[in-house]
Protein backbone atom coordinates (compact mmCIF):
# COMPACT_ATOMS: atom_id res chain seq x y z
CA UNK A 1 0.00 0.00 0.00
CA UNK A 2 1.49 3.52 -0.86
CA UNK A 3 2.23 6.17 1.77
CA UNK A 4 -0.64 8.43 -0.26
CA UNK A 5 -3.06 5.67 0.60
CA UNK A 6 -2.37 5.55 4.16
CA UNK A 7 -2.29 8.65 4.73
CA UNK A 8 -5.79 8.96 2.38
CA UNK A 9 -7.37 6.09 4.98
CA UNK A 10 -5.82 7.64 8.55
CA UNK A 11 -7.77 10.87 7.57
CA UNK A 12 -11.11 9.12 6.46
CA UNK A 13 -10.54 7.05 9.78
CA UNK A 14 -9.87 10.91 11.93
CA UNK A 15 -12.38 12.09 10.03
CA UNK A 16 -15.13 9.23 11.55
CA UNK A 17 -13.67 9.57 14.73
CA UNK A 18 -14.57 13.05 14.50
CA UNK A 19 -18.18 12.75 13.85
CA UNK A 20 -18.39 9.77 15.65
CA UNK A 21 -17.66 11.72 18.46
CA UNK A 22 -19.52 14.81 17.64
CA UNK A 23 -23.02 12.59 17.71
CA UNK A 24 -21.87 11.35 21.41
CA UNK A 25 -21.32 14.71 22.54
CA UNK A 26 -24.78 15.98 21.21
CA UNK A 27 -26.11 12.94 22.90
CA UNK A 28 -24.93 13.45 26.03
CA UNK A 29 -25.82 17.47 25.88
CA UNK A 30 -29.69 16.55 25.12
CA UNK A 31 -29.81 13.69 27.32
CA UNK A 32 -28.39 15.95 30.49
CA UNK A 33 -30.38 18.70 29.82
CA UNK A 34 -33.26 19.27 31.92
CA UNK A 35 -35.12 21.13 29.72
CA UNK A 36 -34.97 18.55 26.33
CA UNK A 37 -38.60 16.89 25.40
CA UNK A 38 -38.92 13.18 25.55
CA UNK A 39 -39.01 12.85 21.86
CA UNK A 40 -35.35 14.81 21.53
CA UNK A 41 -34.36 12.61 24.25
CA UNK A 42 -35.35 9.06 22.04
CA UNK A 43 -33.54 11.00 19.32
CA UNK A 44 -30.36 11.47 20.97
CA UNK A 45 -29.95 8.10 22.04
CA UNK A 46 -30.25 6.71 18.77
CA UNK A 47 -27.27 9.31 17.61
CA UNK A 48 -25.06 8.63 20.33
CA UNK A 49 -26.05 5.00 19.76
CA UNK A 50 -24.93 5.44 16.03
CA UNK A 51 -21.94 7.31 17.12
CA UNK A 52 -20.54 4.60 19.94
CA UNK A 53 -21.17 1.64 17.69
CA UNK A 54 -19.11 3.33 14.35
CA UNK A 55 -16.46 3.64 16.97
CA UNK A 56 -16.19 -0.07 17.83
CA UNK A 57 -16.88 -0.76 13.97
CA UNK A 58 -14.01 1.79 12.99
CA UNK A 59 -11.91 0.41 15.62
CA UNK A 60 -12.49 -3.27 14.71
CA UNK A 61 -11.57 -2.36 10.93
CA UNK A 62 -8.91 -1.00 11.63
CA UNK A 63 -7.19 -3.53 13.63
CA UNK A 64 -8.25 -7.04 11.36
CA UNK A 65 -9.95 -5.96 8.49
CA UNK A 66 -12.77 -8.01 9.42
CA UNK A 67 -15.44 -7.92 6.40
CA UNK A 68 -18.78 -7.97 8.56
CA UNK A 69 -17.74 -4.32 9.44
CA UNK A 70 -18.85 -2.90 6.51
CA UNK A 71 -21.93 -4.58 6.66
CA UNK A 72 -22.43 -3.64 10.21
CA UNK A 73 -21.80 -0.38 9.29
CA UNK A 74 -24.34 0.18 6.63
CA UNK A 75 -27.33 -1.41 8.77
CA UNK A 76 -26.37 0.96 11.77
CA UNK A 77 -26.31 4.23 9.23
CA UNK A 78 -29.39 3.04 7.65
CA UNK A 79 -31.10 2.81 11.00
CA UNK A 80 -29.78 5.83 12.32
CA UNK A 81 -30.73 7.63 8.91
CA UNK A 82 -34.21 6.30 9.21
CA UNK A 83 -34.97 7.41 12.40
CA UNK A 84 -34.10 10.64 11.32
CA UNK A 85 -35.97 11.14 8.40
CA UNK A 86 -39.00 9.37 10.61
CA UNK A 87 -38.49 12.05 12.87
CA UNK A 88 -38.27 15.04 10.36
CA UNK A 89 -41.14 13.86 8.76
CA UNK A 90 -43.35 13.27 11.88
CA UNK A 91 -43.95 17.26 11.96
CA UNK A 92 -43.76 17.67 8.81
CA UNK A 93 -40.31 18.91 6.37
CA UNK A 94 -40.71 22.99 7.46
CA UNK A 95 -37.91 24.37 5.17
CA UNK A 96 -34.97 23.94 3.32
CA UNK A 97 -32.76 23.45 6.29
CA UNK A 98 -34.39 20.76 7.57
CA UNK A 99 -33.77 19.28 4.06
CA UNK A 100 -30.00 20.34 3.74
CA UNK A 101 -29.36 18.85 7.54
CA UNK A 102 -30.83 15.79 6.09
CA UNK A 103 -28.61 15.86 3.24
CA UNK A 104 -25.66 16.53 5.04
CA UNK A 105 -25.95 14.12 7.56
CA UNK A 106 -26.20 11.32 4.44
CA UNK A 107 -22.87 12.64 3.36
CA UNK A 108 -21.17 12.40 6.90
CA UNK A 109 -23.01 8.55 7.22
CA UNK A 110 -21.75 7.78 3.42
CA UNK A 111 -18.57 8.86 4.45
CA UNK A 112 -18.07 6.51 7.74
CA UNK A 113 -19.59 3.76 5.56
CA UNK A 114 -16.92 4.73 3.02
CA UNK A 115 -14.23 4.75 5.91
CA UNK A 116 -14.76 1.78 7.20
CA UNK A 117 -14.50 -0.07 3.79
CA UNK A 118 -11.18 1.60 2.92
CA UNK A 119 -10.01 0.29 5.95
CA UNK A 120 -11.13 -3.28 4.95
CA UNK A 121 -9.11 -3.82 1.81
CA UNK A 122 -5.73 -5.28 2.01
Amino acid sequence: MSKQENILRTGFAVFSAITSFIFVYYAVGVITAGTASESLKIFAYVAGGYGLFNMYILSWAWRSQAGWTVSANMVIAACFFGVLVMDIMRNGLQDGKQLAALAGIAVVLLINWFTVKKLCQK
